[in-house]
């Protein structure tokens, strides 16, 4: 490939990976607004349904996020009743985040998004496992 085609938009993989990430986050904008969340504390409290409790430092490495976005992001899910940190009893260093009974709650409210958003992207099952295969490839290099 000569300089000015590795130059080229259209010859560039990452250009539809955010493009297309950008318009998936875009899909769930209406129904989070209805349960009160935003997409990266969806992602979030999706994490918390599955293991109740889990460090800041855990939680960060497995949504990809940096403290930067994940404690301000926290304390908005804490002011909502979601969640609650504090210090590990075993290492004060280490912030804990626990789901609480609303937030517990919250995810019936959210279980319909998945199929919501599913009936939104027509992939094939196939397709679509291949796709998330691929990021992962990418995510874990």
């Amino acid at each position: 490939m000569n300089p000015d085609d590795a130059l080229k938009l259209d010859n560039q993989l990452c250009f539809p990976l955010y493009a297309a990430s950008r318009e998936i986050i875009k899909l769930y904008h209406e129904p989070l607004s209805r349960i009160g969340l935003t997409y990266t504390q969806y992602i979030t409290m999706m994490v918390l349904w599955e293991e109740k409790r889990i460090s800041v430092k855990a939680l960060g490495n497995r949504l990809f996020l940096d403290s930067g976005t994940l404690t301000p992001l926290l304390k908005t899910l804490e002011k909502q009743g979601f969640i609650t940190r504090s210090r590990s009893e075993e290492d004060e260093r280490v912030l804990v985040v626990e789901l609480t009974k609303e937030g517990a709650e919250l995810k019936k409210k959210a279980a319909n998004i998945p199929m919501e958003i599913g009936q939104c992207i027509r992939l094939s099952a196939d397709d679509a496992k291949e796709l998330y295969r691929l990021l992962y490839l990418i995510l874990n290099r």
